[in-house]
C-alpha cells in the first residue's frame, strides 16, 4: 500500500496559532497552540514573532496521521503571502501617528516580512524537504469553510480584520475551484472597529464577544448617527470606515472620546448600572451595524452568484447574533460557519488550498466535524488522576449519573473523547449546569468562570427536540450545530430554562446529534428523561484560561473552581470524596 500525501497547514501570522493535517484529502486532526501551551490564543500578535511556530499544535497532528515527524509531510501550505502583504501596507500612508517599528510603518512592516520569511527556514530547519506554499489569507479561510462545509457549490464569505490588505473578501466556489468576486481594503475593516470599541468599552481588542454580549443591554438609536461618524453602509452592504476618527493603528481615542461624547473606559464592565448603560447603548449601535451589513452582503452575493447556499470565516462571522439574524432573513436557503471562523482555521483552508487549487485533485467529501482535537484513554486519566491522589469512581453509566447530580443543582466538567475546534464548547471539553435554575448562571459566572454577570450561557439541545424549544428557520440552518447563531427562545419555554436565555430573549444554541457526539447526546436523553427538559446549560471548561485540553488541564482547573464534580472519561471525580 502506497503512503498516503500528507499535506500540513499552518497558521502563525497573527494570532490563534494552529495546525491541520489532511492525508489524501482527508481531514486527520486540527488544534490550537493555545490548547497546548496555556496562552490564550497561542500568543500575542506582534510583528517580530510571525515566525514562533505552533510546534505543539504540529507534533500532535504528525502523530494522529501516524508521522515520525515533519521530513514525512509532502507539502506544507501557510496562510499568509508574504510579498502581498507587505507591497500593500507599505504604499498606505496613514494620516495619523503610529508608533514606530508596528503594523502599518515601513519598520514594522519589514519586520514582519522577515519574520514570514522566516517561517520557511525553521521549517526547513526541523527537516521538512518538500514544498512550501505561502498563500493568501483570506482565501485560506475561504477555503477553511467551503471545502469541509459539503456544498459543492455556494457563495462565500469572509470578514475579518485583516488579511494581507484585504478586510472582506467574496467568493462563488464550486466544486474544487474558489472564484474571487470582490473585495473591500484597509482601512475599510469592521474586524478592527469592533477590535477598536471592544477596547474603547473597556475590554481588551480580542473581546468582541463581550461587547456582543453587552450590546443586549443597549438601547438602540441612541448612538446611531454617532457611529455614522466612523462607519457608513450603502444598500449592497459595501461599508467605508473613516479612520482618521477611528485610529484603528494606535491607542489613540480621544477622538472616539468627542463623537460619543463619553470617555474610554479603563476596567472592564462588570454589570449594567446607569454609569455603564451609555456603553451598552453604543454596543447596541455597532451590533446593529453589523446585523445590516452582513444581510446587505448577503443578498449581493446571492445576486452575484444565484447560489442556494452560502460560507462564511473570519474573525467577525464568530458575531452569533448577526448570524442568527441572518439565519432569519432567509436570504439563502442555508449556510455554515467554519467552527474556528478566526484565524485558528486558516490551518485548515491553507491544506485544503494545497490539495485542491496545487495539486488539482477532484472534490471530494470531507467528514464535517469539530471533533479533531487529542483524546484520551481511560487507563491515561486513571494515571493522571493517582497523580494527583484524587478519589475516583469508574461508572458504567456514566451519563445516567451525570444526569442526576445537574439535577441536584451540581456543576459538573465534562472531558470526554477528541477536543473540539474553534471557541465554543461543544460538548467534549465542557462545564454543564441545569438550565432550570436561574441562579447557576451568576454562580457560574462569579465562582467558577470569574467573569462579567452581564455574559450568557448556552443551551446545548437535542436535535430532534430543538423546534419545541427555539424558533428556527426552516430548514435550520447548519450554525445552529456549532453555538454560532443566536435564537429566539420560545416564549412558552424560556421560563422553563431561565439559565439559559439572555436578556434579550435569545439562546446561542448547539444542537447535539446522535450521529455526531453520542455520548453527550445520551446525556441529554438521559436528562429529558428526568426533567422532560433535553437542554442543559453548556460553556467552555476553562477559567481565564485557554479551553482544557489534557487530563491534567481538567484536574488543576477543577481544583482551583467551585466546579462540584469532574466526570473524566468513565472515571467520576468529587470534591467531596477528596
Amino acid at each position: 500500500m502506497s503512503k498516503p500525501v500528507s499535506i500540513l497547514g499552518i497558521n502563525c501570522a497573527y494570532h490563534e496559532s494552529s495546525a491541520c493535517l489532511i492525508q489524501d484529502g482527508k481531514l486527520i486532526a486540527v488544534a490550537e497552540e493555545e490548547r497546548f501551551n496555556r496562552i490564550k490564543h497561542g500568543k500575542t500578535a506582534h510583528v517580530n514573532n510571525a515566525d514562533k511556530l505552533p510546534e505543539q499544535a504540529i507534533a500532535f497532528c504528525l502523530a494522529q496521521g501516524n508521522l515520525q515527524d515533519i521530513t514525512h509531510v509532502n507539502l506544507i501550505g501557510y496562510s499568509l503571502e508574504p510579498e502581498h502583504r507587505l507591497h500593500k501596507n507599505l504604499k498606505y500612508q496613514h494620516s495619523y501617528p503610529i508608533p514606530d517599528g508596528d503594523y502599518g510603518t515601513e519598520k514594522g512592516e519589514q519586520i514582519f516580512y522577515e519574520a514570514n520569511l522566516n517561517v520557511e527556514r525553521r521549517i526547513r530547519n526541523l527537516g521538512f524537504q518538500g514544498r512550501f506554499l505561502y498563500l493568501d489569507h483570506h482565501d485560506c479561510h475561504a477555503a477553511s469553510a467551503f471545502y469541509v462545509s459539503g456544498y459543492d457549490e455556494s457563495a462565500v464569505m469572509v470578514i475579518d480584520g485583516i488579511g494581507e490588505f484585504e478586510t472582506c473578501t467574496f467568493y462563488h466556489g464550486q466544486g474544487s475551484t474558489l472564484k474571487r468576486i470582490q473585495h473591500f481594503e484597509y482601512p475599510n475593516s469592521l474586524g478592527f472597529l469592533w477590535e477598536k470599541l471592544s477596547a474603547f468599552l473597556g475590554f481588551s481588542s480580542y473581546d468582541a464577544a463581550k461587547a456582543m454580549g453587552l450590546s443586549s443591554y443597549g438601547t438602540p438609536e441612541i448612538y446611531r448617527e454617532s457611529l455614522g461618524q466612523i462607519l457608513q453602509v450603502n444598500q449592497n452592504g459595501r461599508f467605508t470606515i473613516n479612520d482618521d476618527f477611528l485610529q484603528s493603528r494606535n491607542e489613540n481615542f480621544t477622538h472616539l472620546e468627542t463623537i460619543f461624547g463619553v470617555a474610554k473606559r479603563h476596567e472592564p464592565i462588570k454589570e449594567i448600572n446607569a454609569e455603564t448603560q451609555k456603553y451598552a447603548d453604543i454596543a447596541v449601535a455597532l451590533q446593529i451595524a453589523t446585523e445590516e451589513i452582513f444581510i446587505k452582503l448577503a443578498r449581493m452575493l446571492r445576486q452575484e452568484t444565484g447560489s442556494k447556499y452560502l460560507c462564511v470565516a473570519g474573525g467577525v462571522a464568530l458575531n452569533c447574533v448577526a448570524n442568527g439574524y441572518l439565519s432569519y432573513e432567509q436570504v439563502f436557503e442555508n449556510f455554515y460557519v467554519q467552527p474556528a471562523a478566526n484565524d485558528a482555521g486558516t490551518a485548515i483552508g491553507a491544506a485544503y488550498l494545497a490539495w485542491y487549487q496545487e495539486l488539482k485533485h477532484p472534490r471530494q467529501l470531507v467528514t464535517k466535524t469539530p471533533y479533531l482535537g487529542p483524546q484520551f484513554s481511560d487507563q491515561q486519566i486513571a494515571e493522571v488522576l493517582d497523580t494527583y491522589g484524587l478519589t475516583y469512581q469508574y461508572q458504567d453509566n456514566i451519563e445516567g449519573l451525570t444526569a442526576r447530580l445537574l439535577t441536584e443543582g451540581n456543576i459538573v466538567a465534562w472531558f470526554q473523547g477528541r477536543m473540539e475546534l474553534g471557541p465554543r464548547a461543544l460538548g467534549n471539553r465542557s462545564l454543564l449546569a441545569d438550565p432550570r435554575k436561574q441562579e447557576i448562571r451568576e454562580l457560574m459566572n462569579l465562582k467558577v468562570k470569574h467573569r462579567e454577570a452581564f455574559r450568557p450561557f448556552c443551551p446545548s439541545v437535542l436535535a430532534e427536540r430543538a423546534t419545541e424549544w427555539f424558533e428556527l428557520p426552516d430548514p435550520i440552518p447548519e450554525i445552529a450545530d456549532y453555538m454560532l447563531g443566536a435564537f429566539r427562545a420560545k416564549k412558552d419555554k424560556a421560563n422553563l430554562i431561565p439559565a439559559v436565555v439572555h436578556f434579550d430573549g435569545t439562546s446561542r444554541i448547539q444542537l447535539v446529534r446522535s450521529e455526531t457526539n453520542p455520548r453527550f447526546h445520551n446525556l441529554l436523553t438521559e436528562m429529558d428523561k428526568l426533567t422532560d427538559i433535553p437542554v442543559l446549560l453548556n460553556t467552555s471548561f476553562n477559567d481565564q484560561e485557554p479551553i482544557v485540553c489534557t487530563p491534567g488541564d481538567a484536574v488543576q482547573t477543577f481544583l482551583s473552581t467551585k466546579i462540584d464534580y469532574l466526570v473524566i472519561g468513565n472515571y467520576i471525580v468529587s470534591k467531596h470524596l477528596n
